[in-house]
Order: structure tokens, then C-alpha cells, then sequence
């Protein structure tokens, strides 16, 4: 097989389609592990889509426009992803922690989602609380969810490791969870900032953001602009807090797909050469260079009265 220099992360796979990115974790999953030990992911998989449905027992379903099912399950891929390429370059993940990853990427942001009972707003009125909320609602529907109950606390703590002010190497135990925290981590960001869609995408995050009482958000333009800071940061806590991690998708893509590049990266920084066109152009109207999406629809969504 030769190498494809001139493909785009988007092309690899169809982003869109839940039963295609289950198919490709697990095939990923059979390189190096038992099949059946696959298992439990692929049911806490069934009970993500139940959940964000809205047919998980006692929860509302998703509300969010940014933080939804396709957010979930592109984390779930970039972090199958980036244990495929440590498994191929370094040491082999143990297949219980291996196991314990991919579920925790599929939990990691449940705490989006409101119980029957919370019935104010949307989910993101919960966001700065919501990795805590995800960890509680590991606990508290372990048994519905069918998890270890020795795993439990396992993957609690690496869904903390997606907090943006949590230090993997202090919250993790073994050296193995440590690179598990820094992998999801790492996916978290990776996975969100390379979606093609990621700059319409801003503007859904704008109103959750509004709605979780975050300040400095005045205009939808304030997101775009405070993106380009927050790239820098969180470029910073790529490379020193989650280890670099990021590095081992490469040897997934040159392994996997014969591309000799780390395609997340090359995504992200695509998108972030385009949002500094967007904001050093003046002559029009920003919204007019955002065209992936309806951005109307999500903001009759979320303005609030």
C-alpha cells in the first residue's frame, strides 16, 4: 500500500454514523485483546445512545448542541485511536485498562445530561460542574450500566483527567492509569478541535457557555476571538500536563491508514488558520464564512428571553 499525503482526518471515517465508529473501535480493540473482554463497552455504547436519546431511566436525554452524542463518540474514537498507537509503538496497555478507557470516554460528559427532575434550562447550566456530575453518574448507574463494580473508581478518576485544571500525574494512581488520564485527556481536546465542523460549532458553544454562567461571553464573536488564547493553552497542556500524548495517533495513521502525519493535528491547525481570517477580516460578517452548520436553529435554542 502507498502513503496518502492529501487525506483529511473527515475522510478516514464517517464521523456521523454511531454503528460505523463502534465498528472501527472494535476492530481496533481485536489487534491486541480477547474479543469478549469488548463487551462491556459495546453495552455502556447501547446505553450512551439510550441516554442522550432520552430512553436512559430516569434521565431527560441530551439538550446540548455542542456537547451531544457525536461529541461523545468522537472522543471515543480519538481516544481508540491513540491507544491503538501506543499499543503499536511502545508498551501494550493491559487489556482491563485498555477496557477501562474506552468506557470512560463514552461517560465522560454525562454530566450534560438532566435528570427527569431537573427540568430548568438545559444541561449546560451544569457545565462548570460537569466532570463531577459525569463521575457521579458513574456511581450512582453502575449497576444499570453493568460495570465492574472494582472498575468503577478507575474510571472515575480518568474521566476527571478531561478537567482542564486536573494534573493527570497527581490524580492518577499507577503509571499505567497516568498515560491512561493524559490518552483521554488528550483525546478529549484532540477530538472536538479537529471536528470539521468546529468553528460553527463555537457558536453553539457560545450559549452553553452563557447558560453556565461563564463571563466574558458577551457576543458570539467573543468565543471566536478567546478560541485563538485558548488554543495556545490548551497547546501548552497538550505537550507538558497530558504528556504529549497525542503522539501515539501517529503510529496508528502510519500503521493503519499509510499517512505519515498526525491528522488531529493537522485538523486543528487548519481550523485555527481559518478563524484568524475570520477575525482579521472585518469586511463581513463572520457568520457568512461559517456555513456548516444552521446556526439560526441553535440560537433560537439557547437565547435566552
Amino acid at each position: 500500500m502507498g502513503e496518502h499525503p492529501g487525506i483529511q482526518l473527515s475522510e478516514l471515517l464517517d464521523h456521523g454514523d454511531p454503528d460505523a465508529i463502534l465498528a472501527c473501535v472494535e476492530d481496533l480493540y481485536r489487534f491486541f485483546y480477547d474479543p469478549q473482554a469488548f463487551t462491556p463497552v459495546a453495552n455502556t455504547f447501547c446505553r450512551i445512545e439510550e441516554l442522550f436519546r432520552g430512553d436512559f431511566p430516569g434521565y431527560r436525554g441530551c439538550n446540548t448542541e455542542y456537547h451531544d452524542l457525536f461529541h461523545t463518540l468522537d472522543i471515543f474514537l480519538a481516544t481508540s485511536r491513540l491507544i491503538d498507537g501506543r499499543n503499536l509503538g511502545e508498551k501494550l496497555f493491559a487489556e482491563r485498562m485498555a477496557t477501562d478507557l474506552l468506557l470512560a470516554a463514552l461517560l465522560h460528559d454525562t454530566g450534560y445530561i438532566q435528570e427527569m427532575s431537573d427540568t430548568v434550562g438545559t444541561g449546560a447550566r451544569h457545565t462548570k460542574m460537569h466532570v463531577y456530575r459525569s463521575m457521579a453518574f458513574v456511581q450512582k448507574n453502575a449497576a444499570y450500566l453493568d460495570l465492574p463494580p472494582e472498575e468503577v473508581e478507575t474510571i472515575c478518576r480518568l474521566i476527571n483527567c478531561t478537567g482542564l485544571q486536573i494534573d493527570c500525574r497527581v490524580e492518577c494512581r499507577l503509571p499505567e492509569e497516568t498515560v491512561a488520564g493524559s490518552i483521554l485527556g488528550t483525546a478529549d481536546l484532540l477530538g472536538q478541535m479537529s471536528d470539521r465542523a468546529y468553528l460553527e460549532k463555537l457558536l453553539f458553544l457560545y450559549y452553553e457557555f452563557r447558560e453556565g454562567g461563564f463571563e466574558g461571553y458577551e457576543t458570539e464573536f467573543d468565543i471566536l476571538r478567546k478560541t485563538l488564547v485558548f488554543y495556545e493553552s490548551i497547546m501548552d497542556r497538550l505537550n507538558n500536563t497530558l504528556l504529549s500524548s497525542y503522539r501515539y495517533v501517529e503510529n496508528h495513521f502510519a500503521v493503519r491508514h499509510c499517512v505519515r502525519e498526525n491528522l488531529y493535528l493537522k485538523a486543528i491547525n487548519r481550523q485555527m488558520a481559518y478563524l484568524k481570517e475570520i477575525i482579521r477580516d472585518e469586511s463581513s460578517n463572520f457568520r457568512a464564512k461559517l456555513k456548516r452548520l444552521n446556526l439560526n436553529e441553535a440560537e433560537k435554542r439557547y437565547k435566552t428571553p
